[in-house]
């Protein structure tokens, strides 16, 4: 930043040299000089930003500071800008209209030149040549009495003009002129780019300080010429119209020059003062001039110096050789208060007097503005003392609460919003230590809640990750602190293994309670019945008389017999169980939902009766590569943010994707599917999964001896 700064005020100063040592500044250089100016303002916004940022936090603590700050920046701040606001709006305004009222004053002289040059043309048509110089020096005169130094000339051409159409000519040129041609050397030909229909433009040539050296013109037209050191651009209107029999071209030229700036600040009390040009390339070249610029001759003997304000018009001005278009910069010299008094003076004879009443009212009402502010302020910094005080009374009484001291009370005295913050503080600490009181006992539930989830926990079993022949993965996410989910793997003898997963109805801690009952009567029961369909049986007359009317638990029970080589199961209304067969390539590698019907546990209907004829049990020999995924509906059920379900499709299409891979890993690929679609929304049910892979299975081996208490299997 600071470098940017210095680099601007370096840019400032040469501009102001150049300005010193040269009369017509460059326009990149003034161009740099403005960039400049707005760069460091910039720059100064900036630091006193940063300044305000960093202002001491000692002056800022006490909040009155504040508040005086804060009245001071919303009272005196915005109406200081409101009255910046409306003054430069009134000057933005000003100085478009006098740019406006020069464009308008140029454009009726263009229209003049254009009129006279098309006059004469039509003059010319049956006037004998011998009298063409006195036509001229008649249509000349017209000119004179906006400038004297008008000048027309009259060029013969090669080419016709005979209604609109352009004819060839064999008249050989000729050219005839009047006028003193003072400012610029009198054209030689008319350029190509001026149609039949003739054309008026603005044009800008340059008067040098001095004789220059003029080279020889070749091609009969003025060329343009690179402005020269110490020379003055000044305007020049030029208008062409064709004259059809004989062929000829009228030019006529009217000079921007002292006598019609003084028309332009007469009529609309305006000064031009200077002009400059886009493309130098395009500039006329002038006749010499004597040392002292006429621009200083130009400007009237009285300035209005009633609250000037400088503007620039920007003109359209073309170049007299090839017709390409660029831009003029007149700087301007708008008197504010002549030209408010000329508008004015447009209403009728009351107009000055309507608007010095209604510049009167506007004082009145600024001043009445700038009272209320005072008062404003005034009833700001007494508000700001009685709400500073009140404040300081609540830090006090928070910081005594901080020690401790929940006894200390506040003195209320007003009987505002702030007096009802004070009673409500005093209510507050009143009530703290009930509240301290009611966040342990939170605490305990918490704390009680994980124990009961790490109890729940304990309940469930663990298995080696693999036996011979046989890989076991479980997963069990409970959706709150504890579940209803339940899954279990018991040992029926050396050669059969039990297998079951359950869901009870709801969730959290009822759920819960009913699955450690639920484990309790399972493994009760897998001593004495033989087959999945007895044990389901058995446990639905059981549990159905204590179940709530309201509670159910779905369950599938299957049996691995290792020496017959074979999975026995039934299923309770529960998920159906999928079943990847293995084995040989030539048999369908796609998941097969195993769904046999059965009702859910614990539905009081009758007896058992309907149950125990709705249940099947189906039984399936074991390959080696066989996978089977029991779940339960909070793995099919988990949605996302559209609230569309994972499904048995996605669950099925992931087994397939990812069957090579060991127990372990299948399981987490399969989690990993059901995260990806969630994508963070939050979880609904519990997710249970309990995988099995029959991996080189040998009928006949016992099952070996474990601790099924203590196995990982990855929880």
């Amino acid at each position: 930043m600071g470098r940017v700064l210095l680099v601007s005020a370096a840019l400032k100063v040469i501009a102001f040299a150049v300005s010193v040592a040269m009369p017509t500044v460059p326009t990149m250089l003034w161009a740099l000089d403005t960039l400049a100016s707005y760069v460091i303002v910039g720059v100064a916004g900036f630091v006193l930003i940063r300044g305000l940022a960093r202002f001491p936090r000692l002056f800022l603590w006490r909040v009155r500071r504040k508040l005086i700050l804060s009245y001071v920046f919303i009272g005196a701040v915005p109406a200081a800008l409101i009255v910046l606001f409306f003054l430069l709006g009134g000057l933005l305004l000003f100085a478009y209209m006098g740019s406006y009222l020069v464009y308008s004053e140029l454009a009726q002289v263009t229209e003049r030149a254009m009129a006279t040059a098309r006059r004469t043309a039509n003059a010319l048509r049956s006037t004998d040549p011998a009298r063409m110089e006195t036509v001229l020096a008649g249509h000349r005169a017209e000119l004179t009495e906006l400038s004297s130094a008008a000048s027309i000339a009259v060029l013969g051409t090669t080419r016709a003009c005979e209604d609109g159409e352009q004819t060839s000519s064999r008249t050989a040129g000729w050219k005839v002129e009047t006028g003193p041609w003072a400012h610029v050397e009198p054209p030689g030909a008319v350029p190509a780019w001026i149609g039949c229909e003739g054309s008026v433009a603005l044009l800008a040539y340059q008067v040098p300080q001095g004789p220059i050296d003029r080279a020889p013109n070749t091609e009969g037209l003025d060329r343009a010429v690179d402005p020269s050191v110490g020379a003055a651009t000044r305007l020049l209107v030029r208008a062409t119209a064709w004259v059809p029999a004989p062929p000829a071209a009228v030019v006529v030229d009217l000079p921007v020059d002292a006598a019609i700036a003084a028309r332009i600040l007469e009529r609309s009390s305006v000064q031009v003062l200077k002009v400059s040009v886009a493309s130098p390339e395009y500039v006329l070249r002038g006749r010499s001039a004597s040392g002292r610029d006429e621009a200083q001759r130009a400007r009237p003997a009285t300035v209005p110096a009633d609250l000037p304000i400088a503007s620039v018009s920007f003109l359209e001005h073309r170049d007299w050789v090839t017709g390409a278009r660029s831009t003029l910069y007149v700087t301007l010299r708008v008197p504010v208060r002549g030209l408010y008094s000329r508008i004015a003076a447009t209403q009728g004879p009351d107009g000055p007097s309507l608007g010095r009443g209604f510049l009167i009212a506007l004082l009145v009402v600024g001043a009445l503005f700038l009272l209320i502010q005072f008062l404003a302020i005034a009833t700001g910094l007494a508000l700001a003392r009685s709400i500073t005080g009140s404040v300081h009374e609540l830090f006090t009484g928070t910081t005594r609460v901080r020690q401790g001291d929940f006894s200390h009370r506040i003195k209320v005295t007003a009987r505002d919003q702030l007096g009802e913050l004070a009673q409500s503080f005093n209510a507050m600490t009143a009530s703290v230590e009930s509240l301290l009181v009611e966040a342990g006992e939170k605490k305990r539930l918490e704390e009680e809640l994980r124990i009961a989830h790490d109890i729940q926990m304990s309940l469930l079993p663990s298995a080696p990750d693999s036996l011979p022949g046989l890989s076991i993965t479980a997963l069990c996410v409970p959706a709150r602190e504890v579940g209803g989910d339940y899954y279990d793997l018991l040992r029926l003898d050396d050669y059969r293994l039990g297998v079951l997963i359950a869901d009870v109805a709801g969730k959290g801690t009822s759920a819960a309670l009913y699955m450690a009952e639920l484990k309790g009567l399972v493994i009760s029961l897998s001593r004495t019945c033989a087959s999945p369909r007895e044990l389901l049986v058995t446990a639905n007359r059981l549990i159905a008389r204590h179940l709530a009317a309201s509670s159910f638990i779905t369950m599938i029970y299957a049996v691995i017999d290792v020496k017959a080589g074979t999975l026995t199961y039934a299923r309770a209304g529960h998920t159906p169980l999928l079943y990847l067969p293995g084995g040989s390539t030539d048999r369908p590698c796609r998941v097969q939902v195993l769904a046999p019907d059965g009702l859910v546990l614990g539905l009081a209907v009758d007896d058992g009766e309907l149950f125990e004829r709705l249940l099947e049990e189906q039984t399936l020999s074991l390959r080696n590569g066989d996978i089977f995924v029991f779940y339960t509906d909070g793995i099919t059920e988990a949605m996302n943010a559209a609230d569309d379900c994972f499904g048995e499709q996605r669950l099925a299409a992931a087994i397939e994707a990812h069957a090579d891979l060991p127990s372990l890993q299948l399981r987490d690929r399969l989690l990993d599917a059901v995260d990806a679609f969630v994508n963070g929304a939050p979880q609904h049910d519990d997710m249970t999964m309990l995988l099995l892979k029959i991996e080189d299975l040998q009928a006949g081996t016992p099952l070996p001896l474990a601790d099924w208490q203590t196995a990982d299997v990855g929880l």
